[in-house]
């Protein structure tokens, strides 16, 4: 399974963009997502990942693990946790609303906000958003198949 983000919209404290699944069809939208800003300089907990191709895999300890098993039971296998990006750790995708709420991870969404209006930006309806898009993916790591997200910049 390979995703993709396409960022179109870097602002000075959020990055807004849209999550997309690769089939053989094109690319199929799943979601709204919202990461912490571009920075030349990495900050902790304040920058988005840089652009590339990164793997994802379940991670099943840790606070938020803990957290997403009592919520989400019956669907919740792991975290998924985006791995071997250079100078960062416990990269995830999970449920927020503003930049606030993410420090380098990627929220989704169903609905969002211009961040050029709201400098943390915003993405509503995470929960409903994550619920729909986390069972397939986690199936498929959890089946063996190699599941990738790609990081382009179009702004």
């Amino acid at each position: 399974m390979k995703l993709k983000v396409f960022r179109f919209s870097s602002e000075a404290d959020s990055t807004s963009g849209l999550l997309f699944e690769e089939t053989d069809l094109g690319n199929r939208f799943l979601c709204y997502t919202l990461e912490d800003e571009r920075r030349a300089l990495k900050v902790k907990g304040e920058t988005r990942v840089p652009a590339g191709t990164y793997k994802i895999e379940l991670r099943k300890e840790g606070g938020f693990h803990n957290k997403y098993t009592k919520k989400y039971p019956g669907i919740h296998r792991g975290m998924l946790h985006i791995t071997d990006v250079p100078n960062f750790e416990y990269i995830l995708i999970h449920t927020g609303n503003t930049d606030e709420h993410t420090a380098g991870c990627l929220i989704v969404g169903d609905a969002q906000e211009n961040n050029q209006i709201l400098p943390d930006g915003f993405v509503g309806k995470s929960v409903n958003a994550y619920k729909r898009i986390y069972p397939s993916i986690a199936k498929a790591i959890a089946d063996g198949q190699e599941v990738t997200i790609e990081y382009i910049d179009f702004d």
